[in-house]
């Protein structure tokens, strides 16, 4: 049986009810968020943004982290880095601040990890990304199959073992420009 969910209230959701741990494999050069357009355009001229599309999910994510849950992700990224990864780097800093651990993996290490995008909460509840061709989110579905939630788990290791934490990332790619 295979669930699915929009976006809105009821994929929303699924960030304030696990218990332990939120994992995110991000393998997309862009996402295409309505959200994000006016940031994305300020983040290009170089222009101050107080990000108010963004305070909501930094809230959550303090919220969950100071309640003792993880929020945890790797970005798989082309090198060199688009505008759009770029500004996810950036954004990654106030994320990190929240408590979310992003950690960064160039796309020719990642051979060996999915292509598609997923989030896996407390390591038994799988979501399967779904992104239309304009790059923007159109939904996603629970996967309830134990062997493709141990494959998941699977890659959400080897993703973690062969990422790196967002400083190290920039000092190894000399990505300087992403700074707040």
């Amino acid at each position: 049986m295979t669930q699915l969910i929009k976006p809105g209230p009821e994929f929303a959701a699924l960030f304030r009810a696990f218990e332990h741990t939120a994992f995110r494999l991000e393998t997309r050069d862009r996402y295409n968020s309505p959200d994000e357009t006016d940031s994305f355009r300020k983040y290009l001229a170089g222009e101050p943004d107080d990000l108010p599309w963004f305070q909501g999910w930094l809230q959550m994510v303090r919220e969950a982290t100071q309640a003792g849950r993880l929020f945890a992700r790797v970005r798989v990224v082309s090198v060199p880095l688009s505008d759009y990864s770029r500004f996810g780097l950036w954004l990654a800093g106030y994320t990190f601040d929240a408590g979310d651990d992003i950690r960064y993996l160039p796309r020719d290490q990642a051979a060996e990890l999915p292509r598609h995008d997923y989030w896996l909460f407390d390591s038994r509840k799988l979501v399967m990304m779904h992104f239309g061709e304009d790059d923007r989110f159109v939904g996603a579905e629970v996967i309830e199959d134990p062997a493709v939630i141990v494959q998941h788990n699977y890659w959400r290791d080897a993703a973690r073992h062969l990422a790196t934490r967002q400083d190290e990332f920039v000092t190894q790619h000399e990505q300087r420009d992403y700074q707040r």
